[in-house]
């Protein structure tokens, strides 16, 4: 049957596919549109398939806070190449997804993946794009951060993304600001904890065993070494945990410091940093 060029145009509104794949998909399916509609789909899921072993570093972070400030979303969607991920269709596309992950309260990237997205699973979604695109584009994870106080940061053109959870932020100075600051912060210097007593004990046992081999290898007397291997793992702390961090704008004061000076009950309770592709 003869496919019209409006017909074309129509389902390629609809879809975002390519003028001749949509023309091929519309011929196959003998001018139905939903047909039509589904044939392309199922040439995102090949190409899914096909590009399985193809690395999906690039792309982006997308964040989104809900309207009380009490939750946080990070999401990082990636495909094959910066040219896509810089593409105007696909940062619509995260937009779309984390908006929906905020709007429906969204609890697990499983979740998300099922959940509908313009009359379509975000999966079915993520397919089309692929279909369209031609790349590998999948969802590498989505971070959900509660808290009294919930601020987010992205950086570098969405190439990092921060969420830092806060309380005892009543009478708190300047709250905006400083949560900028501490979400910069933790851009900047990724602490590996909020403090020491965050910090994993496997990575302790790490740290101390270091430095009693450094200690070891200077010729230091064996029963000191314990001694001096604690030492370094204070230095430890304070160079990688956040709120013991020399503030990065400022080193003549440490985070916890920055905190108090904007509130004295004010507190880092949790916090999500995502790179892109690591």
């Amino acid at each position: 049957m003869a496919i019209t060029a409006k017909e074309v145009n129509e389902l390629r509104q609809q879809t975002g596919a390519g003028m001749m794949d949509c023309k091929k998909a519309l011929v196959e399916a003998e001018g139905d549109f939903q047909k039509a509609i589904e044939i392309l789909r199922k040439k995102g899921q090949k190409i899914s398939v096909s590009r399985q072993d193809r690395e999906a570093k690039e792309g982006s972070i997308f964040l989104a806070i809900s309207d009380d400030k009490k939750r946080g979303y990070a999401m990082e969607l990636n495909c094959e190449t910066d040219f896509v991920g810089k593409n105007s269709d696909f940062l619509a596309l995260g937009q779309s997804i984390i908006n929906l992950a905020k709007s429906n309260q969204i609890t697990s990237l499983e979740n998300l993946l099922k959940s509908n997205l313009e009359g379509i699973t975000v999966r079915q979604k993520l397919e089309e794009a692929m279909g369209k695109i031609g790349e590998k584009i999948d969802i590498r994870r989505l971070e959900i951060l509660e808290g009294e106080y919930v601020f987010g940061h992205l950086h570098t053109g969405g190439r990092i993304g921060v969420l830092v959870a806060f309380a005892g932020t009543d009478n708190t100075k300047d709250l905006d600001s400083v949560a900028k600051d501490v979400a910069i912060q933790i851009t900047a210097m990724n602490p590996i904890a909020i403090d020491k007593n965050g910090v994993d004990q496997s990575i302790i046992d790490k740290e101390i065993e270091i430095g009693k081999e450094q200690a070891r290898q200077e010729g230091k007397p064996e029963h000191i070494l314990e001694k001096i291997a604690i030492g370094k793992l204070e230095k430890f702390f304070k160079e990688n945990t956040l709120l013991a961090q020399e503030f990065v704008k400022d080193n003549s004061k440490t985070i916890q410091q920055l905190l108090k000076e904007h509130g004295k009950d004010l507190m880092v309770t949790g916090f999500k940093r995502l790179a892109l592709g690591s």
